[in-house]
């Protein structure tokens, strides 16, 4: 009976802040080897509500999600799974199934013990999370409060500019701060106090990048929005390049 129910969930999709009822591909059906997985969490003041979706982790989705799949199908040997895939750490072990997993908006998340607890399993025995689209330095401390529930002997520090995480598939050397859609009418590259971008993460035992941090960009805008005309293009390139860097080195380190 264990072995029986031991598989992952099946896609589902929930409603989001921004598209409520998305078109799925023909193929959202068809299995693959890699799938963009994206963190389920509960934000600060909506109490259960997140579990329904409509709330802050689904800021660009699925949009983005599925942009960013069709990127890996593309120009990767990767064989990419076209739909994304929402992850509760509350579903048993159903995250140990996604090797790679992303949330977005934690400068207003606020993990639960047994979710920390979950996600420091996940993270420790090989997972990989990226965090993204969070800005200023009252979002920052959010962030690391619940961040120190799931690693809290572990620092967050700058990821220097030789770490292989940057030199995955392409050189990132020069990297610039990327905008979110809010740039189309403000024409500022930053958002509250977030003047400065980071490019920070926690590292293993081994030196391994468990989690990326992409702090005063939004990197899921840049890919969202990688279609519309006004939106520029060198900030869609860059956050496509950065995207597809982290995803492999996922998967090979």
């Amino acid at each position: 009976m264990g072995i029986a129910f031991a598989a992952p969930k099946p896609f589902r999709q929930y409603p989001g802040v921004e598209y409520y009822d998305f078109d799925l591909p023909a193929d959202y059906q068809k299995p693959a080897e890699w799938t963009f997985a994206r963190l389920m969490y509960p934000t600060i003041g909506w109490g259960n509500e997140w579990v329904y979706g409509g709330t802050t982790w689904t800021i660009d989705y699925p949009k983005a999600d599925r942009h960013v799949a069709e990127m890996v199908r593309r120009l990767t040997i990767l064989d990419a799974r076209s739909v994304e895939q929402p992850v509760n750490l509350e579903d048993d072990d159903d995250v140990f199934y996604w090797p790679w997993l992303y949330a977005v908006e934690v400068g207003q998340w606020d993990l639960t013990d047994a979710q920390a607890a979950k996600l420091r399993e996940y993270l420790l025995r090989g997972g990989f999370l990226m965090v993204d689209d969070f800005h200023g330095s009252r979002e920052w401390r959010i962030f690391v409060e619940s961040m120190q529930r799931v690693f809290p002997d572990r620092p967050i520090v700058e990821l220097p500019d030789d770490d292989q995480i940057f030199h995955t598939f392409w050189d990132l050397d020069h990297r610039e701060q990327i905008p979110g859609a809010q740039f189309l009418y403000s024409h500022r590259t930053f958002e509250q106090d977030g003047v400065v971008p980071r490019w920070r993460g926690i590292y293993d035992d081994k030196g391994r990048v468990m989690v990326a941090i992409c702090h005063n960009m939004d990197l899921g805008d840049s890919v969202e929005h990688s279609d519309t005309p006004q939106y520029p293009e060198r900030y869609s390139a860059m956050g496509m390049r950065t995207y597809l860097n982290y995803i492999l080195y996922s998967m090979t380190h």
